[in-house]
């Protein structure tokens, strides 16, 4: 077994807090990939999305089959969450668990947002506790939005499954079908005039399968390639696909689970609305036996997905990185 610790991206491998704040170089012409979901050549569609895959680990999708009035429902909802006095705020306060409201200070560094955090699906999971009663419309806007994007997920794992050559159903299945769990954060970066000392995010890698964000329009997410951070510019509408370490782990290596990391802004507020899918905490997770053999031995060890996590915030630890 090769020592999963030369291809994971794990955080002994992460660029250092410093480096993170005095490297402002960005990638020079490149663009990070946009892909076009209203093509009719599903062909394309697979090949476009797997070589981002491939190369990037992270790239924008557009005329995705989301509504724009629901991504623009989701986006009020949320802000005006953010937007109430602290008291109503900590009426879904993170305890114990991730879930719930926060606001945090992370490290030397000003390393800060604020952030709500809850599960979305699969139904035996959620805790509407965490779910703001206020504004009144967040719980339908926010599980009308989740049937979309629970759509967009399953569509874009089937692309990456036909381009691995494995059943359209494989990722989906691999993840745990319909027990995969969906998780959002929104992420409030509030404006600072010390931007430049400033980390709404370090640099990290996602411990799921896979990503989608939406935006807004003040740019800040950045991901990191060839040893270089590039800027994601903001596209009208566009849902942002990010490769998560699972993902990188099933496919043995072959896409890519990318660093990125997030800006805050000297003027202008910053609101992200990732969603998280991941394996059960219980389900074993490593190379698909389809993607490996004797000329391409598995580079990962299997894990139950839980013993991963611990691994992997054992490690941040270690290494004094913010936990997620």
């Amino acid at each position: 077994m090769v020592d999963e610790r030369d291809h994971d991206t794990s955080s002994s491998s992460l660029p250092s807090l410093t480096k993170q704040l005095a490297d402002t170089t960005l990638g020079g012409s490149a663009d990070v990939p946009v892909v076009d979901l209203s093509v009719s050549d599903e062909g394309f569609l697979v090949r476009e999305v797997v070589k981002a895959s491939e190369e990037w680990g992270v790239f924008q999708v557009v005329n995705h089959g989301i509504p724009t009035e629901q991504m623009q429902q989701l986006q009020v909802a949320g802000k005006q969450f953010f937007d109430l006095p602290e008291t109503e705020k900590d009426a879904v306060a993170k305890e114990e668990d991730f879930e719930g409201y926060k606001r945090k200070y992370l490290g030397g560094i000003n390393n800060w947002d604020e952030h709500l955090f809850h599960r979305l699906s699969p139904p035996s999971i959620i805790n509407y506790k965490y779910w703001p009663k206020n504004p009144p419309q967040y719980r339908e806007v926010t599980e009308e939005y989740t049937k979309h994007m629970k759509r967009l997920t399953e569509k874009i794992l089937g692309w990456l499954s036909e381009g691995l050559g494995l059943p359209r159903v494989a990722l989906t299945q691999s993840m745990g079908g319909d027990t995969a769990e969906y998780v959002l954060r929104i992420n409030f970066y509030p404006p600072t005039q010390h931007s430049e000392l400033t980390i709404g995010a370090a640099a990290h890698s996602d411990m799921g399968a896979i990503a989608l964000l939406v935006p807004s329009e003040v740019p800040g997410l950045q991901a990191f390639k060839d040893e270089q951070w590039f800027d994601l510019n903001y596209v009208n509408s566009a849902v942002v696909v990010i490769i998560g370490d699972q993902l990188m782990r099933m496919t043995n290596g072959r896409f890519k689970n990318v660093f990125h990391r997030a800006k805050t802004d000297r003027e202008r507020l910053r609101i992200s609305w990732p969603v998280f899918v991941a394996p059960r905490d219980d389900m074993s997770v490593g190379p698909l036996p389809e993607l490996t053999g004797d000329e391409n031995p598995p580079k990962f060890e299997t894990l139950i997905y839980k013993d991963y996590i611990d691994q992997k915030i054992k490690g941040w630890a270690l290494e004094d990185l913010p936990v997620y």
